[in-house]
């Protein structure tokens, strides 16, 4: 039985899967605290297959501390959450990005 990876795995793959000696001169991820307390989450999706696929703004609150949102706008995945909402706020990406989207003709 394989052990699920974990949200921060996949993102390193995932972040590495884009660079191509180009696009990580450009864009990237961004993960920094702020002072609500919580984290900040900015992932680049210029160049990259999810460039133009939208996340409405979103929100989750359980308490002061615990919650979620995410949203996407000019081409980045943002996620902002409490102080011990990190590992779900990248798993919100990870699901969201692993979705299979048919293409519209």
């Amino acid at each position: 039985m394989s052990v699920p990876e974990h949200a921060l795995d996949w993102l390193q793959n995932w972040y590495s899967s884009q660079c191509d000696g180009d696009w990580e001169h450009e864009w990237g991820v961004v993960i920094e605290t702020i002072d609500n307390p919580g984290w900040l989450v900015k992932i680049d999706l210029e160049e990259t297959q999810l460039a133009d696929r939208e996340y409405p703004h979103q929100r989750i609150t359980r308490g002061e501390h615990d919650w979620v949102m995410a949203w996407t706008s000019e081409q980045k995945f943002h996620v902002a959450c409490g102080p011990g909402n990190l590992a779900e706020a990248l798993e919100t990406f990870r699901t969201w990005a692993s979705e299979d989207v048919a293409e519209v003709p």
